[in-house]
Formats: C-alpha cells, structure tokens, sequence
C-alpha cells in the first residue's frame, strides 16, 4: 500500500509502510485489542515515537504539528479554528467549503419558500450549527450580555423497567430522555408554539487557599428550569450542563486505532497510581456493532456522523438519513408540537437534511484542522510542560497518537497527532458530578477533554470559560475543580509555587 508523501505523518520516514498480516486479538466486545494495521517493527517504533518524554530541555521532534500533516500554519486570529486539514486534496477542499456552508445555514421554521433551508424546530436550541460552535470553538454559559445558545441542559431519568435497563445494557440507547421534554431542554421555538422552559444558573463563590497562600475563588453552579411550558418534569430527571466543545481535530480522533485507546485503560487501577480509565461503548449506528466510544462530554457517540446527525435532530430539530425524526426532539406528550408542519421536501429527499447535506456538514467537521502549536522552545513552557508530567496531569491528557492507517479518508491516516487526551472515563469527583449516567459513563465520569487548541480560546471565542459547564472562568480554575481520580495531580498544582503554576499555565495555553 502506498500513501502519498504530503498525506504522510512526519515520522513516516521511519516506518515501514507495508502490507500487514498480523493477527487481531479482540476483547469481550468484540473490540480490537491489539493493531492490525502495523508490523511486528512498525508496532516498535510506533510506540517509541508515542512513549511520553523525559527530556524537557527541548521540544519534541514535531511537536509544533499538533495535528500531523494537516495542522493548520495560518496566521493566529480568530478565524484559527475554522481552516482545513492543510493535506486535503483540491477536490475535497471544495466538499469542505460546501459542508461549512450548511454548517453555517440558518434554518427557518415551516413552511416556507426556501425550501433548502425549511425544518427547523419545532422546539431547538440553535439555528444553525455555527450558532453553538462559535467559530468553530468552545461555547460558553450565558455571561452578562451573552445568550445561552451554546449551552443547553441534558436531561435523562433512570431505567424504570427491565426492557429499559436492556436498553442501556446494550447501548441501543445511552440514557432515558425525559418523557414530556425529551434529551434536552429547549428552549427556543418556532412561531405559534411554546418553548420548553429556561436554564436558570446560580452561582456560590467557594475561596480556596493554595500552598503558597493565594486564594482562588471558584464558582459552584446550581441549575434549575424556570417556565416550563408543558408541565413537570419527571421527579427523577436530572439536569447536565453542557457547552458546546471545539470542533478541530474530530476526524484525527476517529482515526485513533481503537487498540491504542483500550490499552490505556486501567478499570482496576492495577499499576496504583490512582487513575484507572474505562473504555465508553456505543452502538455504532451505521453498523449496529458495538464501537468504541470518543466523541461528547460523555464519550457516548463512536463516530462524527453520530455525533452530527444527533446534533442536527437535538439542537435544531432537523431530520437527516440517520435520525430521522421530523419533529426532532419532540415526545408523544407535547401533542401542539407534533401537530406542527414539518419541511420534508420530497423532491430533494425523505428527511429535511438529507445526503448530501449530512454527508458534507460531517466531511467539514471531520477536517477542520487543529493549529500548530507555539512557543514551543521558550524556557517557560517547557519548565511547564514539565510539571504536566510530573504532577501525573499526563497519565490521563496522554500527549500522542500515531492514527491508524486504515483510516477512512488518507488525510488522517497515519498521522503522529497531539491531542492530550486518552478519550476514556474517568471518575473525577463529586465537584464535577451531575449525577447523570450516559451510556457507560456514571454520575461522576466523563471523558478526558482533549487539550489541543486550548490556548486559543480567548483568541477564537472571546472568552475562557472551561469545563463541561462553563464554570471555570480561567484554567488555573478549571484544574482545581479536578478530583476523584485527579486529585492527586490537582493537589499537586495547588502546592507548586507561583511561579511555577505560571509555567505550567503557560505550557497550556501553548497548546
């Protein structure tokens, strides 16, 4: 096999690319345990180039190309999220334009005489995918004079009957919606038609004293509805916040070999440092096979596709191939909002977004790219990078991938990428719990954040609001809201000198 040098990640020199005849070992779901897609040398040298560092004195080899051979070298701005894997070919340069178009597109309710655009709602959060992903970035709680569209409550109840709790089991289903409001709290409706309710955030200020005396002060949310327009909530709904999470890099993570992901995972925390991880399942849609699960808060969906179509169909309330559900997140209980006309078009196709408008909004979420690092040779950072490893922040924001060359599209295919992140669940502590299990994921799990592009935030989205919800209203915040199997590393943050936090710090916002 042979792939083309521009798609080729740096390393590629070094490795072997050939047929490869290994066998595959599986574990109890059928998941691969071991990769397929390399030799007996290549497996080496793959995992010498992945091992973490110990030599902080300089930069890695590469280290800059955050996002292998399709990092973005553009110019810092706040567009810096929004470029396309720099290793697309021509043609599919113009399939991304295309899909940031509809990504893009704000939809109108039905009907209506632009018919393209015709579906939205009944009830939804968002007109348009952009209108979360601002700028491609990170979302943010509702601010001062900033609006709530990207951030929304998840609703889910616990399994009341047998077939239900099959259903979880089995990951047809990663949680049980509200009966009346559905998965989400809507809040935003089309004319003619009540929207659900309101999110209402109130906010404790809790001080924190580190080792050197300097008080930090973090900010416990509490979240309720106000307004509901269709009655109560079943008693044991639960409220989750989340903020719409970048966007780059999606397609890399899809091309992590599973194999690499699983052997990271230590459910018994047998090497007892504290961390253990757990892989998150879900049943891959396009298959019906159990799939390894990576994307969302809660690492509940297996592929980008999943990931948009559920988006398309919760957050605007548009039917595609995949989730065809015309009245989107509506229920059999909200009879005025079933009764709504819907904007199927049968001459364009059986669903509002149908291929290719899936296909190409999930092609441009699959390549946008991640910028190359900076200031990766400045003391300062590197003294940070340091503390990162040494503090064991790096045992669960694993630096490095080599992704598989198997990979569906060659501009992600073995791809030496910088995510930060072992995509797996972890527990991290009441602080951060919102009691609410997804898929695999308990109260207290969620999945490992990846850090690339996070130093941008403030450049791309205007802000520096981190965590699930929002509340972490810097980084140094963010990190001491880290508990359960994080502790360790938070409370060693917390005792490092200033100067040395800064570092650290530093080194974060590099990324």
């Amino acid at each position: 096999m042979r792939i083309r040098s521009d798609r080729v990640l740096p390393i590629a020199a070094a490795l072997t690319i050939s047929v490869v005849t290994a066998a595959t070992a599986f574990d109890g779901h059928g998941l691969p345990t071991e990769r397929s897609d390399l030799t007996d040398e290549d497996r080496a040298r793959v995992e010498a180039v992945t091992t973490p560092t110990d030599d902080f004195s300089k930069p890695e080899a590469f280290e800059t190309m955050a996002g292998g051979a399709g990092t973005s070298t553009k110019r810092i701005n706040r567009d810096a999220f929004s470029h396309f894997n720099q290793n697309l070919t021509f043609e599919e340069e113009q399939d991304f334009k295309l899909g940031n178009a509809l990504f893009r597109k704000l939809w109108v309710s039905s009907p209506s005489s632009t018919q393209a655009s015709d579906g939205l709602g009944p009830l939804f959060n968002a007109r348009a995918c952009q209108s979360c992903h601002l700028k491609d970035g990170r979302g943010h709680p509702p601010e001062g004079d900033m609006d709530a569209t990207s951030m929304f409550l998840r609703l889910s109840r616990p399994a009341e009957t047998d077939a239900e709790r099959e259903a979880l089991a089995s990951y047809v289903l990663s949680n049980h919606p509200d009966p009346t409001y559905g998965g989400q709290l809507q809040d935003l409706a089309v004319p003619g038609l009540k929207a659900e309710g309101r999110m209402v955030i109130d906010y404790v200020e809790e001080p924190v004293e580190l080792g050197d005396g300097t008080i930090v002060n973090l900010r416990r949310p509490t979240y309720s509805v106000a307004d509901l327009g269709y009655g109560p909530l079943h008693p044991d709904t639960t409220l989750s916040p989340r903020i719409a999470p970048p966007m780059i890099g999606m397609g890399l993570i899809e091309a992590i070999h599973p194999a690499d992901i699983i052997a990271n995972a230590d459910p018994d925390d047998e090497d007892g440092n504290g961390v253990s991880g757990r892989v998150a399942l879900a049943r891959d849609p396009a298959t019906g096979e159990i799939a390894l699960g990576r994307f969302g808060w809660k690492a509940q969906n297996a592929a980008v596709r999943q990931q948009s179509a559920g988006a398309f169909a919760g957050d605007i309330g548009i039917s595609s191939p995949d989730v065809p559900n015309h009245h989107g997140d509506c229920t059999e209980n909200q009879a005025a909002c079933l009764a709504m006309p819907v904007g199927v078009q049968p001459r364009l196709g059986d669903t509002e977004a149908p291929d290719p408008v899936l296909d190409l909004v999930v092609f441009y979420s699959e390549n946008l790219a991640v910028p190359a690092r900076r200031a990766v040779d400045d003391p300062m950072v590197l003294d940070g990078k340091l503390h990162f490893y040494t503090l064991g922040c790096a045992d669960c924001h694993r630096p490095k991938f080599v992704t598989s060359r198997d990979a569906a599209n060659p501009a992600h295919a073995f791809q030496l990428i910088w995510p930060y992140s072992d995509f797996l669940l972890h527990d991290m502590g009441e602080g951060l719990a919102d009691g609410q299990q997804v898929g695999r994921a308990s109260g207290n799990e969620w999945r490992t954040a990846p850090l690339w592009g996070i130093g941008l935030t403030e450049t791309v989205n205007g802000h520096t609001f981190f965590l699930h919800d929002g509340r972490a209203r810097n980084l140094t915040e963010a990190i001491l809201w880290h508990g359960g199997e994080a502790q360790g590393a938070r409370d060693g943050f917390a005792a490092l000198e200033k100067t040395e936090r800064e570092a650290l710090i530093a080194f974060l916002e590099s990324l």
